[in-house]
C-alpha cells in the first residue's frame, strides 16, 4: 500500500446529558486534545496541517476555525468550515484522503458538535448563553424547488415517509405489517444504544414500545411514531484524528492501534423528493454501496460492522434493499444505535459512527462499511473501513453519478397542477397534541409529478386507515398550492 493512504490513529467523543454542555468551542478543543492522547501522540496537535469544523447549527461564530486553531495552538495551512447535511464528515475524510494521496497533507483534524440541547433548556427558561465570538451568517441551506417551497415541503419527518409509504405499496405489505417491521428494525438499535456509553438515550425499547403510538409517543409524519424519527436536539461532540501511513510511523502509532480508509463512494439522487421514477428505492444507495465494497475487493459478507444512516426507517430499509441487506442481519445496522437513540447532532453523526467503528474494530479487527444520507434522501455516502491496511483509490464521482442517473430516470415535477392524478407517495403530519394536521401526497399526472396537500380531516383519517397509493384523486389548485380530495 502506499505510505500517503488515510488512517484514523485517534478519536474521541463526548455526550452531556444534563442540558449544561460548554460551548461548542470549549467542547470541540477539548475533543481534539482527546483524540490526540487516543492515539499517544498530545505533542501533534501542533503539526496538523488541516484543520476542519463541521457546520455547527447551535452558536454562529465569527470565525470557527480559526477559533479553534487558537485554542489548540496549531497553525494549519488547510482550514474549512463545511457545509450541512449527513454525508458531510464522511465527505470530509474522502477530501483528506484525496490530499494526502497528492501529497499536500500529513496529519488532518475534523471536529464537530453540537450544544442543542442546551440552546433549546436556555430558550425555555429565556436565558441568554454567555458564549463568545457570535456573529450571525446565512444558514448554507440548498434552495428546494418552487413546488416544494409553494407546499412547505421542508421538515425531514414529513418527507422521509414518502419513501416508505410507496416501498410498502410496492411490496405490497399491508400498513400493519410494513408499521410492525419498521418498529422491529428500530426497536434492535436500542439494544446497541443501550449499551453505548456515548448514547443521547441508552434505553433498551421493544417493538411494541417504538411502534405504537401513545400520548407520549406520537405520530410525528405518519406513519413514524416520534421513537422512529431521529434526536437533534442533543448535547454530543467528537474528534477524529486523521494521518498518512507514513506520518503514523513517524509519530510512533503502532499498526494495531490504526484504521484505515478502503475505499468510498459519493452519488445524489435527485434533490426534490417527488423527482425520482421510481420513488420505492434509491438508486444513488445502490451505486455508492456497489461501488464502496467493489473498490475494497469485499463482498457484503466480508464486512464485520455496519453503521447505515437511520434517521428515519426509510434510510435503514432502502438502504439495506439497495445492498441486498436482510433488516434484521445479525451483524446489525448500526455501531452506535442509530441517530434515534444515540443521538443525530445536526450534521456531525458520522464523526461518532466512525469513532465507534474505531473502538470497535481496533480492538478486535474487522472491517466496517459506513453509510451517509444529506438533505431529503437526495445525498448518499459510502465508505469501507478496515484494521487492514490498504490503499483507497479515489472515486470517479463523474461516472458514478452517470450510472445513478441511468438507473433512476427522473420525472419532471410541476409547480401547480389542476385535475386527476394517482397518488405514488404520501404521509401525514401529524401535530404535537397528537392529531392528524395535514398531509402531503406526490402524484402522476399526464403531464409529470405534481405535489399536493390534504386539509380534510375525514381524508387523513381515510389515508392512515388504507393502502393509499395507487389511488386516483382529484386536484384543484389556487396558482401556487394544490389540494387533493378523494
Amino acid at each position: 500500500m502506499s505510505g500517503r493512504s488515510l488512517c484514523l490513529i485517534g478519536a474521541s467523543q463526548r455526550t452531556e446529558r444534563d442540558s449544561r454542555a460548554p460551548e461548542p468551542l470549549v467542547s470541540w478543543a477539548d475533543r481534539a486534545r482527546e483524540a490526540a492522547k487516543d492515539a499517544g501522540v498530545e505533542h501533534a496537535l501542533a503539526q496538523i496541517d488541516s484543520l476542519q469544523v463541521v457546520y455547527c447549527q447551535s452558536w454562529p461564530y465569527d470565525d470557527p476555525v480559526g477559533r479553534l486553531a487558537t485554542a489548540l495552538g496549531a497553525d494549519p495551512r488547510h482550514r474549512h468550515y463545511s457545509g450541512i447535511g449527513g454525508t458531510t464528515p464522511q465527505l470530509l475524510v474522502n477530501q483528506t484522503s484525496e490530499a494526502m494521496l497528492r501529497g499536500e497533507l500529513d496529519l488532518a483534524l475534523i471536529v464537530g458538535g453540537e450544544a442543542l440541547a442546551t440552546v433549546r433548556t436556555a430558550k425555555k427558561a429565556g436565558e441568554r448563553l454567555p458564549w463568545s465570538y457570535r456573529k450571525s451568517s446565512p444558514f448554507p441551506w440548498e434552495p428546494p424547488h418552487p413546488a416544494e417551497v409553494a407546499h412547505e415541503v421542508h421538515q425531514a419527518w414529513e418527507t422521509f415517509p414518502l419513501w416508505d409509504t410507496a416501498r410498502r405499496a410496492k411490496i405490497g405489505a399491508s400498513l400493519a405489517d410494513d408499521a410492525a417491521e419498521a418498529a422491529a428494525m428500530m426497536a434492535a438499535m436500542t439494544n446497541v444504544a443501550a449499551a453505548n456509553p456515548h448514547a443521547w438515550r441508552p434505553v433498551v425499547l421493544d417493538a411494541a414500545t417504538v411502534g405504537t403510538p401513545t400520548a407520549a409517543n406520537r405520530y410525528v409524519g405518519w406513519p413514524y411514531t416520534k421513537h422512529e424519527v431521529a434526536v437533534m436536539d442533543v448535547d454530543m461532540s467528537a474528534a477524529l484524528l486523521l494521518a498518512t501511513a507514513e506520518k503514523a510511523d513517524a509519530l510512533g502509532v503502532d499498526e494495531g492501534r490504526r484504521l484505515y480508509l478502503t475505499s468510498y463512494a459519493y452519488a445524489e439522487d435527485p434533490a426534490s423528493v417527488a423527482e425520482r421514477e421510481d420513488m420505492a428505492r434509491s438508486a444513488a444507495m445502490a451505486v455508492t454501496g456497489r461501488h464502496a465494497l467493489r473498490a475494497a475487493g469485499l463482498a457484503l459478507d466480508d464486512i464485520d460492522v455496519f453503521d447505515l444512516y437511520s434517521c428515519f426507517p426509510s434510510s435503514l430499509r432502502l438502504a439495506c434493499d439497495a445492498l441486498g441487506l436482510a433488516l434484521d442481519d445479525s451483524r446489525g445496522l448500526t455501531v452506535t444505535g442509530g441517530l434515534p437513540y444515540a443521538g443525530g447532532p445536526a450534521s456531525a453523526y458520522q464523526l461518532h459512527a466512525i469513532a465507534s467503528t474505531f473502538d470497535r474494530l481496533r480492538d478486535r479487527g474487522g472491517r466496517a462499511l459506513i453509510t451517509g444520507v444529506g438533505m431529503h434522501l437526495a445525498k448518499h455516502v459510502a465508505a469501507v473501513w478496515s484494521s487492514t491496511p490498504a490503499p483507497a483509490e479515489p472515486a470517479d464521482r463523474i461516472a458514478l453519478q452517470a450510472q445513478v442517473d441511468a438507473e433512476q430516470p427522473r420525472r419532471p415535477l410541476l409547480t401547480a397542477w389542476s385535475g386527476p392524478g394517482t397518488v405514488r407517495a404520501y404521509t401525514v403530519a401529524h401535530r404535537r397534541d397528537g392529531t392528524p394536521g395535514q398531509g402531503l401526497v406526490v402524484l402522476d399526472t399526464d403531464q409529470g409529478r405534481a405535489l399536493a396537500r390534504v386539509y380534510q380531516p375525514d381524508l387523513l383519517a381515510d389515508a392512515e386507515s388504507r393502502e393509499l397509493v395507487g389511488t386516483e384523486v382529484v386536484v384543484s389548485t389556487d396558482g401556487q398550492r394544490n389540494e387533493a380530495r378523494w
